[in-house]
């Protein structure tokens, strides 16, 4: 009687101890629903904001790219452009400023000319105003100046070549890069002739 007694006892405990373990567990589950808060919805605002600081993080960007981005994720227009107005009264958005970086940094690295740039900031949305601003940072002389450099650069790469076919090849390297064609076909005379071919014999007019 006293075995059954214990047996009973212990099974008893047992119960009581396997039913304490499962209220931790369901109050620990409880508990760890109520800790993890989900967060309220971001606002369109808020959205928007946080859209375009990703995007400047990254480089500069003009307004109409910051407003293209906006629109493709369903920012509303209303939201969007106060946003963005926001943003350039601070500072964080510079047409202007991006324009003569580019103008720079492009003409600088590719060696593109003010028509080739131009139509750069223009698919960039950036205003036709401040792309002739930025352009006026270049005038006739360095262009001119950089359009040598890159002949000199691809002169030696035509070297075997029939002389109209070189003329042509390097000029037209230069007309992808923007270059005006006469002033293209005229640095690109000027560089034959000092490597010693007639320009009189390349079948284009002098300049």
């Amino acid at each position: 009687m006293r075995e059954q007694e214990r047996g009973g006892a212990g099974g008893r405990r047992g119960r009581r101890q396997g039913g304490d373990r499962e209220d931790r567990r369901e109050g620990g589950r409880e508990g760890g629903r109520e800790g993890r808060q989900e967060l309220p919805p971001q606002t369109p605002e808020e959205q928007a904001r946080a859209i375009c600081l990703r995007l400047l993080t990254g480089m500069p960007r003009t307004r109409r790219q910051l407003a293209d981005a906006l629109e493709k994720r369903g920012i509303p227009e209303e939201v969007s452009q106060a946003v963005l107005s926001r943003y350039e009264e601070v500072g964080l958005i510079d047409d202007a400023a991006f324009a003569g970086a580019w103008v720079e940094s492009r003409h600088r690295g590719r060696g593109l000319a003010r028509r080739a740039l131009a139509q750069e900031l223009r698919t960039k949305g950036v205003h036709a105003t401040l792309v002739q601003e930025a352009l006026e940072q270049l005038d006739s002389e360095q262009e001119e100046e950089t359009a040598r450099e890159l002949v000199e650069r691809k002169l030696r790469s035509t070297r075997g070549l029939e002389r109209d076919k070189r003329l042509r090849r390097l000029a037209g390297m230069l007309a992808r890069k923007g270059y005006p064609e006469g002033m293209a076909l005229r640095v690109v005379r000027r560089a034959l002739e000092e490597e010693g071919e007639d320009a009189d014999e390349l079948g284009y007019p002098g300049f």
